[in-house]
């Protein structure tokens, strides 16, 4: 018989709360974003951006985008941030319960697996090690916010070689390729 893992022992029928709102350290900051004004807009425009678009399909119409982050808002399952870096916005971000999302058809996702969407949204702003800074931050954060929580998943388009360089230099290991609904990704997890 085949040992079993402290870590696979949860029961399929168990659930967890929310996912969490890391807290991060300067230069950083995270807050959730809003489905009006400045944020909506924001997060509208970098969705727009060519960058993004080529890799995350979300170039949505503004009222598609107050729609998700409402939802998002009102619902458990996933939080949208904005990332600031020395009090700039440049990354949005969700944060989900990887089990409640498309990426559990893809993998034993245990419940309080969470799993990250990130996207840089001005193109000026690639490039300079932003993503490779923030994720052992933010990754930390997270774990520490969910101490349940034993690993933090990604799903980055594989044609998307910089987003997977940076990944990985963050301290995330590829585990598979994956057929999601809309791409074929890499998923890529950081343990505990």
């Amino acid at each position: 018989m085949k040992p079993v893992s402290h870590l696979d022992s949860y029961r399929k029928h168990a659930t967890a709360g929310a996912p969490p709102i890391p807290v991060l350290t300067d230069p950083w900051e995270a807050r959730v974003a809003r489905s009006d004004g400045y944020d909506l807009h924001l997060v509208h425009r970098w969705n727009q951006a060519p960058h993004v678009a080529a890799f995350s399909r979300r170039a949505w119409s503004l009222p598609r985008w107050e729609e998700r982050l409402r939802t998002h808002l009102e619902g458990d399952d996933v939080r949208p941030l904005l990332i600031s870096w020395h009090g700039r916005p440049v990354i949005y971000a969700e944060v989900c319960r990887a089990a409640r999302d498309a990426v559990a058809e893809c993998y034993r996702a245990r419940p309080h697996d969470l799993g990250l969407h990130l996207a840089v949204g001005e193109l000026a702003m690639t490039d300079r090690g932003l993503v490779r800074s923030l994720l052992p931050r933010l990754t930390d954060a997270l774990f520490e916010a969910d101490p349940h929580c034993t690993r933090i998943v990604l799903e980055p388009d594989v044609r998307n070689k910089r987003a997977i360089r940076s990944f990985e230099a963050g301290g995330f290991m590829a585990a598979d390729e994956i057929m999601l609904p809309n791409k074929l990704a890499l998923l890529m997890v950081c343990l505990r």
